[in-house]
């Protein structure tokens, strides 16, 4: 008998067998990532930073220990993942990530970030699941290289999202997610005749989108560098800027309705862009994406109103900063034209509620989705109408199909246990003697990947650099957990989950 490679034999005894897809995976992620790290280190050494070194550093050492791990856990992945390894793989694989994406950081001399550990790993995070959070100041001045990568992680964290919502999480059930399954998670529905050939479109659809986003941007005034990054973050609906001040620093309007309008693009479900490419225009039919429209345009309307009644606009550029701001907070995204938490106490009200909301499913935003917020009118509605008609049959419908008992339940518990975990942060961040806004716009903020949250620390205009270390790592872990749907985190810390 053939004696057994070493590197099988050594991986036997570190990792175990249901682990050893979940780790190949997981290795294969980190060597793409390396990869990625090459280019902040190009464009440093094309402008003559020393930042170049880190970044090869960090790629030579993130290559080396996965190409280690992918060797040492060969195994058959042609059956697929069972569902616990699936459980396993979605968050180990954005925790790894978001470790190996910090290297840069903690090697560079970027003044708050390198040989700090805390500040590295949270801007690494905020990066990947899109929040947009930062902890970095005199960004008009910082390297290009950090100011890319920041950028290039937000961009790899979008598409990322939209692979793991179009193929995991519908297949886990998590949330009512199964209402979205295709190809690729299930055999229904089906948009492509394989799942590669979704994931390669949507994959293109991402690119042309940003690449179209960048164009725009330079016609309208930025320089190519600021046009790259800023596209990079806005079809990711993440709103990593290179300036301290977001788009405020350029009071060009086309700048602004061009990021306006590519963040309504990114937070619009891919799968139906797809579909379009295809010649079959449901994205105009599909019942989130015209309640989500309708949303924006309502209350950017009212808003504008507001801003122009109380005479801080004029008419364009009270709908024009309106709009942008509405859009950035319910898509997630996070980019400010202006610091909209003194337009007074209704409109931080009314942004502190939009946070909540997010854009749609199976699009890089965050937040609890618009099918969501669907499904619970619909339980309403049918609620109501028994009260009044007690013999009545009221049927759910969503989309033109009726709507699965399993997937209201989901979405019930969905609601319950996000309320439940913004709730315990909140409480928790208060703790490190934070202020109930502070800690409540925070909580949101991270559990919906939006990233500024409201008060004069952490609001448009701040960062969050002034929270207390140990706060921020509760934050990364929010930031996590909202990201990945609350479920495939939490399930992780239940014992029965590991039993057998």
């Amino acid at each position: 008998m053939k004696p057994e490679p070493m590197a099988r034999r050594a991986a036997a005894s570190w990792a175990p067998p249901a682990m050893r897809p979940v780790l190949h995976l997981s290795g294969f992620m980190l060597l793409a990532l390396s990869g990625f790290m090459l280019l902040p280190a190009a464009v440093d050494g094309l402008y003559g930073n020393p930042d170049w070194k880190p970044f090869l550093l960090a790629s030579l050492g993130v290559a080396i220990v996965a190409a280690l791990m992918v060797r040492a856990t060969r195994c058959n992945l042609a059956s697929g993942l069972t569902l616990r390894q699936a459980f396993v793989l979605t968050p180990l694989s954005w925790a790894l990530t978001s470790a190996a994406a910090a290297i840069p950081f903690f090697l560079s001399a970027q003044p708050g970030l390198g040989g700090h550990l805390t500040h590295s790993y949270f801007e690494a995070v905020s990066g990947l699941t899109t929040t947009g959070a930062t902890v970095m100041s005199g960004l008009d001045h910082a390297p290009p290289g950090i100011l890319l990568w920041r950028s290039l992680l937000q961009w790899l964290g979008g598409i990322g999202i939209i692979a793991t919502v179009v193929a995991i999480l519908p297949a886990l059930g998590v949330g009512g997610m199964q209402l979205f399954r295709t190809e690729s998670s299930d055999r229904s529905e089906k948009v492509l005749p394989r799942a590669r050939q979704i994931a390669k479109a949507i994959t293109i659809v991402y690119a042309t989108l940003t690449l179209a986003c960048g164009i725009a941007y330079f016609l309208a005034g930025m320089a190519p560098f600021e046009a790259v990054t800023h596209a990079l973050s806005t079809i990711s609906t993440a709103g990593f800027s290179t300036a301290d001040t977001s788009l405020a620093r350029w009071q060009i309007p086309a700048v602004h309705w061009i990021a306006t309008c590519g963040m309504l693009a990114g937070a619009l479900p891919f799968v139906l862009y797809v579909r379009a490419l295809r010649g079959d225009w449901a994205l105009w039919r599909d019942p989130q994406v015209r309640s989500f429209l309708g949303l924006i345009l309502v209350v950017s309307g009212l808003l504008a109103l507001w801003l122009w009644g109380r005479g801080l606009y004029g008419p364009e550029a009270a709908i024009r900063h309106a709009m942008l701001s509405v859009v950035s907070v319910v898509t997630t995204t996070g980019f400010a034209s202006s610091d909209y938490t003194t337009w007074g106490n209704a409109a931080t009200g009314l942004f502190y509620g939009l946070m909540f909301i997010g854009g749609c499913t199976g699009s890089t935003s965050g937040g609890m989705k618009i099918f969501r917020f669907e499904v619970v009118a619909l339980m309403l509605r049918a609620h109501f109408l028994r009260l009044l008609y007690p013999r009545g049959v009221f049927p759910r419908v969503y989309g033109g199909k009726p709507l699965p008992d399993d997937v209201v339940g989901s979405v019930v518990v969905f609601f319950a246990l996000y309320f439940i975990c913004y709730g315990a942060l909140t409480i928790a961040l208060m703790l490190f003697e934070l202020d109930f806004l502070t800690s409540a716009s925070a909580a949101v903020s991270m559990l919906s990947n939006v990233g500024p949250g409201l008060g004069t620390s952490i609001g448009p205009s701040g960062n969050y650099a002034a929270i207390p270390a140990g706060a921020k790592w509760l934050l990364c872990f929010a930031m996590l957990l909202g990201r990945l749907e609350l479920f495939t985190v939490l399930i992780l810390f239940m014992p029965r989950f590991w039993r057998g």
